[in-house]
């Protein structure tokens, strides 16, 4: 839990930041919104990890019956609560939780959503078991997640001495197939792969995974 509890800190203190930073890529995350929705239906109970400030929790809750979107930061928390008053948006629950550690009972969402945030999860296998484990027997587990290690390999020098200052927080340099991996040896079936970036080199691939 020291991990967790480290970049909890480090997105407290960078909440204002992100939540007053602009979308980098406008049309490939609506492409993302898109295809999600596509996935959704009007009653699910949907449950989201990483939600940061609450941006796309928001302009899914339309789609859905109910969603629990969750984050580490109570600072990110606090953001998308006002985002929610401010919105009159009632069926978004915002808590504070780790993806592998959420109290609720075995089948309890028909999605789960997980956006910008699997290369941020130091104990990645358990939280993803648990997304397993909180889904319905055929429960859709979307997932979009940069795989830094596509990157330009200077990031594996650059990154540790930013984290070594305080400047980044964990992050794992997963690619695009050991994130495939990972996500069927938790007990999911993939079954919609896709590249939403419009411009340059897209290191975030969109999964759609089915439970087994």
């Amino acid at each position: 839990m020291p991990q967790v509890a480290n970049d909890a800190r480090f997105w407290d203190r960078a909440a204002g930041r992100y939540a007053a930073d602009p979308i980098a890529d406008m049309a490939g995350y609506e492409r993302t919104l898109e295809r999600t929705r596509h996935y959704l239906r009007d009653g699910d109970a949907v449950f989201e990890f990483g939600c940061g400030t609450g941006t796309t929790a928001l302009r899914l809750a339309s789609s859905v019956g109910r969603i629990l979107a969750t984050d580490i930061s109570a600072e990110m928390i606090a953001i998308a609560r006002g985002k929610a008053e401010a919105a009159g948006c009632a069926n978004a629950d915002f808590r504070v939780a780790t993806p592998d550690a959420m109290p609720c009972p075995d089948g309890t969402f028909d999605v789960a959503l997980g956006f910008n945030v699997l290369h941020l999860v130091a104990a990645r296998e358990t939280a993803l078991r648990n997304v397993h484990r909180l889904l319905k027997p055929g429960g859709i587990f979307i997932s979009k997640t940069p795989c830094v290690g596509e990157a330009n390999p200077l990031m594996r020098v650059v990154l540790p001495l930013m984290q070594l200052v305080g400047k980044a927080p964990y992050v794992s340099f997963l690619t695009a197939q050991e994130l495939e991996r990972e996500i069927a040896a938790a007990g999911f079936e993939i079954i919609e792969r896709g590249r939403h970036a419009s411009r340059g080199k897209d290191l975030r691939p969109f999964l759609v995974a089915r439970k087994r």
